[in-house]
């Protein structure tokens, strides 16, 4: 005889598929990437933050009353959504575009103001009612960056050692002709602040700290990122009180393939750099048998602030145009790579999504925006812009969904989002089965990426790709992160994810529960 499980029963253990009290994968942009100064927040059990046990008890019952059953017509187009975008090639030849024809776009460049009308001609071709908004963006060039050690144990007459480095964004500029210092290594702030100034002014200061790529091999990349990016955004604002003549730091990176990784820093009035992996190592080991000696020289310069733009294409609602519901990646990339995994590809995605929907001829309820967001690595400027001019809307969003942690498979979801929102999505995860993008991952906390995070903190939904980022910090902020990391296929399966979501979000009958 059959087995009939109780309709409470199933509902329960669909509730259950959506939740989990692992870490939030990587990368939130800063909810998963915070490059403005703040460290990572990596909660281990978000699906109930916030919440006492007695409203955890209270929400149950009203989650397993808001099962959803989506209109016969919707499943439909949504599973020829996603099989349109698994067979399309559109994203990755935008990809191609923004990379290999464009290159880097670090903000305040050229290269980063030429895509902005590229993105928009796009959408306006594919239908979309396009604007863009200014925002004033931050205009830093790297400059020469080259050090050596030039005195160590067991040196050979005549020589030095070269040192394979960076500077991070916001570093000051050491003198034309570099600066000569020793060299200090500690593995933490606590460590620096009991050396004291006696010990540490005059000298370069390093700091040691690991990338745990166990814990990334395990599937949380982003706490390691999280724990270890805290040196690189704050490091120099640490060594600069006591004296130090420069602040270098153990590249943030699960690779060691002698690769140094930039990113964002705290200006503190010193020079700020990252080496590679290796020469951490190798600085480290030195010390332990005397004293060493480095020749350092970084020019960068911080030039005035330029004019740029978020680029936003809205593809209008045929019933509710001022309900919105966001798809966005960032267009800026830092300079050394040609940013195809961060975050050329969240652009080429959302960009997709349009795509899609103009070849099949499907027209949401509810407004479709695609934003191309502009200095996310630097700042921010381009979101805070957007907020002050289009904050009042918020309250309109349905959802936001942001794709800032590259390529790599999706397995679903990060969503910063209600409990009782839950019961809603899950026909979403049921039409994405097919790729194995099943997971909604849930945090009370605001999130889903760094440019949406504004919104998510006045209650909209948002909505993060939970993708496969194990190698994802192989080449994050490297002269590495270039197209040949994306696979076709995989960035596919992202614009497939983000395009079912999205359209779910803008023809269900109800909005998502905040």
């Amino acid at each position: 005889m059959p087995i009939v499980l109780p309709r409470w029963l199933l509902a329960f253990a669909l509730i259950a598929i959506f939740e989990s009290v692992s870490p939030l994968s990587s990368a939130q942009g800063p909810s998963n990437k915070p490059e403005s100064g703040a460290s990572l927040l990596s909660p281990s059990a978000a699906n109930y933050r916030g919440l006492t046990s007695a409203q955890q008890e209270q929400r149950a019952p009203e989650a397993e009353e808001a099962k959803v059953q989506y209109p016969p017509q919707l499943l439909a187009e949504l599973a020829r959504l996603r099989d349109a975008a698994l067979v399309s090639d559109y994203a990755y030849r935008q990809l191609r575009h923004l990379t290999n024809n464009i290159g880097p776009r670090p903000s305040g460049s050229a290269q980063a103001q030429h895509p902005v009308q590229y993105v928009a001609a796009e959408l306006r071709r594919l239908g979309l009612e396009v604007r863009l908004v200014k925002a004033m963006v931050p205009h830093w060039v790297r400059g020469r960056e080259t050090a050596e050690l030039v005195e160590y144990p067991g040196q050979a007459p005549g020589t030095t050692q070269k040192i394979v480095l960076t500077a991070l964004g916001n570093s000051t500029a050491t003198p034309p002709e570099g600066l000569t210092a020793e060299v200090i290594v500690v593995q933490s702030f606590e460590q620096l602040k009991a050396l004291g100034r006696e010990r540490v002014a005059g000298k370069i200061v390093l700091f040691n700290d690991a990338y745990d790529k166990r814990l990334a091999a395990q599937g949380d990349a982003g706490s390691a990122y999280g724990q270890a990016v805290v040196y690189r955004t704050q490091g120099a604002k640490f060594a600069a009180p006591l004296g130090a003549v420069a602040s270098l730091i153990r590249s943030v990176g699960s690779a060691d393939f002698r690769l140094p990784h930039t990113g964002l820093s705290d200006p503190a009035g010193i020079p700020a750099g990252a080496v590679s992996a290796e020469d951490a190592d190798l600085i480290a080991q030195l010390l332990t048998e005397g004293p060493v000696q480095m020749h350092l020289t970084l020019t960068p310069q911080k030039l005035p602030d330029v004019e740029s733009y978020n680029v936003v294409g809205d593809l209008k609602g045929s019933e509710h145009p001022e309900q919105v519901v966001i798809v966005s990646g960032h267009l800026d990339s830092w300079d050394l790579g040609t940013g195809a995994i961060d975050d050329g590809a969240g652009v080429a995605v959302a960009m997709a999504t349009a795509e899609l929907l103009h070849e099949l001829h499907l027209r949401p309820k509810r407004t479709i925006r695609v934003i191309a967001w502009m200095d996310e690595e630097r700042g921010g400027s381009g979101s805070d812009a957007y907020t002050k001019e289009l904050g009042a809307e918020f309250p309109n969003y349905v959802a936001a969904i942001e794709s800032d942690s590259g390529a790599g498979h999706p397995s679903g979801f990060h969503a910063s989002v209600s409990r009782a929102a839950l019961p809603f999505l899950v026909p979403v995860s049921e039409v994405l089965r097919s790729i194995g993008a099943t997971v909604m991952r849930r945090s009370a906390e605001p999130g889903g990426g760094a440019d949406i995070t504004a919104m998510s903190k006045t209650g909209v939904p948002a909505f993060g790709l939970l993708q496969d980022t194990r190698t994802y910090f192989h080449y994050h902020h490297t002269a590495a992160d270039t197209l040949d990391k994306i696979v076709p296929r995989e960035l596919a399966e992202n614009a497939a994810a983000m395009s079912v979501l999205a359209y779910a979000l803008a023809n269900i009958p109800q909005t998502l529960p905040r």
